[in-house]
């Protein structure tokens, strides 16, 4: 079927880098319909090998190129930026290799960036049934976020001139989704959550869900209350652990915390009835990988694509500092 909508007036922005072939025919066939309604950029960070065969796969209307900002330690932020100097649209939709708009939400997400500077959408797993399991372990997170607020996913969606106001935002940070999120707050911008946007993701490897535990944690030390109260779960397990009747008690109100969250906004459409009680495993896992973080903090900084980064995110009254200096 022919499309036979207008182009958006949007950029769809895909940092990139690959250490391996994952799934490249999916994802060019994602690409291909994709392109039909934005303007598509790949920026491509992997070795010459795989970005030469990637330069063949992708569609005629897909730009492909290298990062551009050496600057940035982190890799999505310098492709994020290499893609704002190329960007002809008004806005932005920034996403990970394994994130998957259906045009429908391609225009509902601009249509949004209408009435604001920023829109935050919600992402779910979503590969069949049943999900790997690690992929339900993880849901129980998304779930809890959405309890006590909103999530944050693999996508944003920005005004191209907000953030060419702001000379983009920090890519010496590991969080860059909460720095870019703080960027557009620190300009004065508006920020929309739209809890009830479902973007499917694909699930991640078992060996790549295993090497984000720690680095996820560390994301918290730029959230200071929500450090807090997650370096004070793993004294209270250990307290708890010889009365089974209070653990008991403790994980069915993380289940009861995380049921709340998947009927937020919507939530079940995608959710499914069984989620909310992975959050308690969820839990227990962040109480040990927080302590973890904080280590890596006090050692000089969490690894990261061969680099080491000690900030998380920058706050809101620091970043307004830099940019009114």
């Amino acid at each position: 079927m022919v499309n036979r909508s207008p182009r958006l007036d949007a950029d769809y922005i895909l940092p990139l880098k690959w250490s391996k072939e994952t799934g490249l025919p999916e994802l060019v066939g994602y690409l291909e319909v994709l392109s039909r309604y934005v303007r598509v950029l790949v920026v491509d960070g992997s070795p010459d090998e795989l970005y030469s065969s990637h330069e063949e796969a992708f569609p005629a209307g897909v730009r492909h190129c290298r990062p551009r900002h050496p600057e940035c330690r982190n890799g999505k932020v310098n492709g994020v930026l290499t893609g704002l100097d190329a960007a002809e649209g008004k806005y932005l939709i920034i996403a990970d290799d394994d994130v998957r708009y259906a045009p429908a939400q391609l225009r509902r997400i601009c249509a949004l960036l209408e009435d604001a500077d920023v829109v935050r959408p919600q992402n779910y797993f979503a590969s069949g049934s049943p999900l790997p399991w690690h992929a339900r372990w993880d849901t129980g997170r998304t779930l809890l976020n959405r309890a006590f607020g909103s999530d944050y996913p693999g996508t944003l969606a920005v005004r191209t001139e907000v953030l060419r106001r702001t000379r983009g935002y920090s890519g010496n940070v590991l969080f860059e989704n909460l720095e870019l999120l703080r960027t557009v707050a620190a300009a004065g911008g508006t920020e929309l959550r739209a809890d009830g946007l479902f973007i499917a993701r694909l699930p991640s490897s078992t060996a790549q869900f295993f090497g984000q535990r720690v680095r996820q944690a560390y994301d918290d030390l730029a959230q200071p209350v929500r450090l807090a109260a997650e370096l004070s779960l793993l004294p209270l397990l250990w307290r708890t652990a010889r009365r089974p009747g209070r653990l008991t008690a403790f994980a069915v109100a993380c289940s009861v915390a995380a049921e709340y969250g998947r009927r937020r906004n919507s939530g079940r459409q995608v959710f499914g009835p069984m989620s909310a009680l992975w959050a308690p495993l969820w839990v227990l896992e962040r109480a040990v990988c927080v302590w973890l973080a904080v280590q890596w903090r006090l050692r000089g900084g969490m690894p990261y694509a061969g680099e080491r980064l000690t900030t998380a995110a920058h706050s809101v009254r620091r970043i307004r500092r830099w940019l009114r200096g």
